[in-house]
Parts: structure tokens; sequence; C-alpha cells
């Protein structure tokens, strides 16, 4: 079911509701006020009538031929007088008697004075009536025709009119909520003309503020983020492609050269040396793609705790220093840092990987593969700095150093792929910190700052 239906049916259903109780609460108390009003008519007729018999000047018979002449032309209220002793005195017709009052009824209407009740269809009020110091019964019944029809035609008004409103507040259900999601419908049609290549497309945001402004706003921003993640993701495919592709072509000449003719011992083994070169760089490819990979991932899905900073800068020296004995590294930790100050919430496989990064970048472009790691407090932050002495990063480079598979003019004379420092930038920014480069005289230094 559209939610159009669904909104109008609901809209229907809650008015509907609400008019049957206005209709109800309407009709119990009419008929409640008719009741009354009749029960009022019922008690004047019984004074009017014993006043008339005791007081009138007109006799029984001819109060007879009155109440019966009345009866032809509309419904007359009957009225019996009974005395203290229970016997009739005065009955308007004793052969089509209505209430056929007894011995426990008069009690009832001598012991509380005024009593009005139901007979079938028929109301009917007993009072007392005083004449001459003696207290008579007197009962007035009768049929209330007019009032019934009265209640009978507003029931049958107030189901019609139900009906009708219903149906005009179905319509006009129908009508508004066409009006208040025609934003939505036109939502629908333009995100059906989106797709994988046709991302550039945003919708088109109204100028009136509210909830469909900004879920058009939101949605034209997860566009954004998706065509640059589809973008960054093509760009990495691409390049993944031409980086893998020159090792194996690599391997796949110096294989076929291999079974072309007959070589020496030396040969084969310098053939083989050179594949397993390719191979190492492949490999080497792969884990900075798994490492890239990993820091990728949801923030929520990585597991963060407390490590300390220093610690893993020892293991990243450590690690650095036994790949590459030729690498000259200089740690220094301020001694005046304190050891809490050392702690940060973090992931420590990652933080390795980013320290990693940044010493073999700063010692594989130094002049004199010497890298300078320096940890210390910046305004009661901790700062660690990687520096080196070599050929300076050129300007138009350094905005584009921390960008997947871009390589610097200085750094086509040395291997890699250009991945570590865009995935180092990805881990410290998994890390709510910061990572800044400069470069200058021929000085080249990173600084991560941590929050």
């Amino acid at each position: 079911m559209k939610v159009r239906t669904r909104l109008t049916l609901l809209f229907t259903l809650v008015t509907a509701m609400l008019i049957s109780f206005y209709a109800v609460a309407i009709y119990y108390s009419s008929k409640e006020a008719r009741e009354i009003s009749f029960y009022t008519e019922l008690k004047s007729e019984a004074v009017a009538k014993a006043n008339l018999f005791f007081e009138g000047a007109l006799t029984e018979k001819e109060m007879h031929r009155l109440y019966k002449t009345n009866t032809q032309t509309l419904s007359e209220v009957q009225v019996a007088i009974y005395d203290s002793g229970f016997n009739l005195v005065y009955h308007d017709d004793s052969k089509v008697d209505y209430v056929k009052e007894n011995s426990e009824m008069l009690s009832k209407i001598f012991k509380k004075k005024q009593l009005f009740f139901f007979l079938d269809d028929f109301q009917v009020t007993g009072i007392v009536y005083s004449h001459n110091g003696k207290q008579y019964a007197v009962t007035a019944a009768a049929y209330d025709q007019y009032g019934y029809n009265s209640i009978n035609h507003l029931l049958t008004i107030s189901i019609i009119s139900f009906i009708i409103i219903l149906v005009l507040i179905y319509l006009a259900g129908l009508f508004l909520s066409k009006k208040a999601l025609s934003p939505a419908v036109r939502m629908v049609e333009q995100i059906k003309r989106i797709n994988a290549g046709k991302l550039q497309l945003r919708l088109d945001e109204s100028e009136e503020k509210g909830e469909f402004h900004e879920l058009e706003k939101n949605f034209n921003q997860m566009l954004e983020r998706l065509e640059h993640s589809f973008t960054t993701q093509k760009h990495f495919v691409s390049n993944i492609s031409h980086e893998l592709n020159t090792p194996l072509a690599s391997m796949t000449a110096e294989l076929e050269l291999a079974l072309q003719k007959n070589y020496t011992q030396n040969e084969y083994q310098t053939i083989i040396l050179n594949a397993l070169a390719d191979v190492k760089n492949m490999s080497r490819l792969s884990g900075s793609l798994m490492d890239l990979a990993k820091a990728s991932y949801d923030p929520t899905e990585i597991s963060f705790s407390e490590v300390r900073i220093d610690e893993i800068l020892m293991d990243s020296y450590a690690k650095i220093r036994k790949e590459n004995p030729q690498y000259k590294i200089q740690l220094n930790v301020d001694l005046e840092i304190e050891e809490s100050q050392l702690l940060h919430r973090g992931n420590p496989y990652l933080l390795m990987v980013a320290f990693n990064n940044l010493i073999d970048n700063t010692c594989k472009y130094a002049s004199d593969n010497t890298c300078l790691v320096n940890a210390s407090l910046i305004s009661e932050r901790l700062s660690i700095e990687f520096t080196n002495k070599g050929i300076p990063v050129s300007e138009k480079d350094l905005h584009h150093i921390f960008k997947p598979f871009y390589r610097a003019e200085n750094s086509f004379d040395q291997k890699g792929y250009g991945i570590g420092l865009y995935l180092t930038q990805k881990i410290v920014d998994l890390h709510h910190a910061q990572i800044h480069v400069s470069s200058g005289e021929n000085t080249t230094n990173f600084q991560i700052i941590f929050e």
C-alpha cells in the first residue's frame, strides 16, 4: 500500500472516530433531553387533569369525552387518580389502561412523592396530589410520538451526514496527501535516473524549508560522498592494475626468456633472483593494500584500546632497523612528558603501520638515510616529528603528497607505490589526530599531533 493511500485511510479513520464520538454524544444527549422534557410534560398534564377533576367545572363524563376526542388526533396523556387507600377515583380510559397501577406501584408513589419510569415505550410519571387535606396518587402515561420521530430523524440525518462527510474527507485526504507528498514523488522520479554511471546527477532542492528539503539536501550530500568513493575506487583499481601488471610482466618476460634456450647455472640464478625480486615487490604491494583495507574499515569495527605511543615507536624503530640495517634512526622522547600524556586510545597495529611508513619514507629520501624521530609536547598535546635532510619536496608535490598512488618528483628513482603516505593519513584520521608536512632548505618534516 502506498504511503499516500495509507495516510488518507488513517486520516479518514481518525476523523471518522472523532465524528462518531461527537454524533453519539449528540444523539444520547438529545435522547436524554427528550426523556426529561417529556417527563416534565407528563407531570404538568397530571397536575392539570387533577386540578380539572377536583376543582374544574367539567363532569367526569365530559372529561372522558374530551380524552377520547384528543386521542383521535394526537397521543393524549392518560391520567389516573387513586386515593390513599389505593382505590381508583378517576381514570381517563379504564378499558385501555396503559399503566395498570397496582398497590406496590402506588405505595412507591406515596412514599417517594414523585416517580418516573418506563413501561415498554410508554413513559410514566407518578406524583402525590393534595386536595382538601387528603393525598392522592396521580399517574400520567403517554407515548412520545413526536419526540421519538424527532430522535429517529436526528439519527437518520446523522448517519447520512456521517457517510457523506467520510466520502468528502477521503477525497480531501487524497488531494491533500497528493499535494503534501508531491516533493517525494518528484524525488522518486529523479532518483530513478541516478545510477552508477550517472552519480553526478543531483536532486533539485526545494526552496521551501522543511523535512523534504532536509532529505533532499542530505541525499545530495550522500551522492557526493558516493561519487567521490566510486571515483576513488575506480582510480584505485586502475592504479592497482597498473602496479600489478609491471612485476607480472617482468616475471613473465624473465620466465619466457628462461625457456627459450639453455643457460648456465649462474644465468639461471640471475633469472630466478630477478623473478624473486618481482615477487617480493608484489608481496610488499599486497601487504600495503591489506593495510589500506584495514584502515578503510568503519571505525566502529576497529578495535581500540589504551596504548603507549612511545612503546609503539620503539617497536617500529626495532622493526625498521631489522629490515633495513643501512637506515640510521635517532629516536628522542622528551623526558618531561608524563606517562599519562603518552597514553592514547588507538589500534596498535595501525599506529605501527603509520610510524613504519613515515620512518621508512623519511630514511629512504634522506641524503644519508638518516631519520630523526622526536616526541615532545606542544600546548599540552603530544607531537611526533619525523625529519630528514635531502632534496626538498616541491610546493606542488606538497599539495598532493597524501593522495593515493601519487609519486613526488624526487621519488622516481626510489621503489614505491604511492600508497604509504595516503595510508598513513587515513590511520591518523582514524585516531582523531592531525598530520602536517613541510619542506625547505634540504629538510623535510612530517608531524603528527595527537588530541
